[in-house]
């Protein structure tokens, strides 16, 4: 089957901008789109993780499409695809496989080694996706009907907010020091084992993973909404008689429909904010919404100017960039995780403004542009 150039063209798109948004020349010096909202609230940057979901999503609907039902040849694709992308996440976060930097310069080697890993995060971004893609790929395989799916999505999203609610504890259930969800983290995994990025309002770290355990019942669902508009893209070629890979023979009528559900879940998303916010690291209901319908709108926005009206050569480098886009994700880590020991520090040299930090950005968007370009030229195309 050949590949959907929309879905790459933005999964290409997400690609490019994780590498800005993930890569600055100074994290001191970030215009304000290009940083995560402080904790409720979307940013630009705060979409990205959700687009890469629903392009997952949607991209499962067309390789899905030749099985039948949930057969064991299904189950086994979706066991090793989701264990496969959990195992390559932890793996990034382990590279490069030793401490680079001694705690106790006076222990030795294997107490340093020791203690390294007793402090290496677990969870992490192709975690949860693989997680996710484990809960949402069986959901989907299982239920096969856009309705029961939509139940399931629903009964997810009340199961987890009413997690948050029951077990949230002061100052609210929504909250950094309120929530459940990094509770859970911490007891599974050990606070050492945690993200502790975020502060609370004394300043002080908190131990909680963005990329939590609970979060992706959350994450399969944004999967999940992924699959039904791949589903939709599928069954609507089908029904006209087309074959679902020639997109150039694609009625408009399918972009209107992926276009108007994208901003019928916007306005989802914004009503619902009222009660639940928006909240990419709780990933909140009303965030699922919100960042599925930008997902849609952005999906129907380019497949109108590539499938209907044939400009897929204006999107050429954005298709490159995203057909590899879990090479470009571990060599995004990889690269920044290497140059750092070998003593590279962007900000001597991009740091002094935003400008010039986001300068060093595109210049490091421009590196994994050019593997990935070698990898399209040569034809390889690296799965899971």
């Amino acid at each position: 089957m050949k590949r959907y150039v929309s879905l790459d063209v933005l999964r290409g798109l997400t690609v490019a901008f994780m590498c800005i948004v993930n890569n600055p020349g100074s994290w001191a010096h970030m215009y304000p789109p290009l940083r995560h909202a402080p904790w409720n609230g979307c940013t630009p940057t705060d979409l990205v993780y959700p687009f890469f979901l629903f392009c997952a999503g949607c991209a499962m609907a067309f390789s899905f499409s030749k099985f039948e039902g949930f057969s064991k040849k299904a189950a086994l694709k979706i066991l090793r695809r989701g264990f496969g992308i959990f195992l390559v996440g932890v793996l990034c976060n382990l590279y490069p496989f030793f401490p680079t930097s001694l705690h106790d310069p006076d222990a030795s080697f294997w107490s340093n080694f020791v203690y390294w890993l007793q402090h290496k995060r677990i969870m992490g971004v192709l975690q949860r996706i693989g997680i996710s893609y484990l809960i949402g790929g069986t959901i989907v395989m299982w239920l096969r009907s856009p309705k029961k799916i939509l139940l399931a999505m629903g009964i997810l999203m009340a199961v987890y907010t009413g997690i948050l609610l029951i077990f949230g504890t002061a100052p609210g259930p929504f909250t950094l020091e309120g929530n459940i969800s990094g509770k859970i983290d911490v007891a599974l995994f050990g606070d050492s084992h945690v993200y502790h990025g975020y502060s609370n309002e004394a300043g002080e770290r908190v131990a909680f993973d963005p990329e939590g355990l609970l979060g992706c019942m959350m994450g399969a669902c944004t999967l999940m909404l992924g699959y039904l508009i791949g589903g939709l893209l599928l069954s609507n070629s089908r029904a006209h008689g087309l074959d679902p890979t020639d997109h150039r023979t694609s009625p408009i009528g399918v972009v209107a429909k992926v276009f108007v559900g994208g901003c019928l879940s916007l306005i989802a998303g914004v009503v619902l904010s009222i009660w639940i916010p928006i909240s990419k690291p709780l990933w909140s209901a009303s965030y699922v919404f919100y960042a599925g319908g930008w997902s849609m709108v952005c999906l129907a926005f380019l497949s109108y100017w590539i499938d209907v009206r044939g400009y897929e050569k204006v999107f050429t480098p954005f298709k490159i960039m995203g057909t590899n886009a879990l090479v470009a994700f571990v060599m995004s880590a990889v690269l920044v995780k290497t140059a750092s020991p070998l003593g590279w520090n962007s900000a001597r040299y991009f740091g002094a403004s935003e400008f010039t930090s986001l300068v060093w950005a595109l210049i490091f968007t421009l590196i994994i542009f050019t593997i990935q370009w070698f990898l399209y030229r040569k034809k390889i195309i690296i799965k899971i």
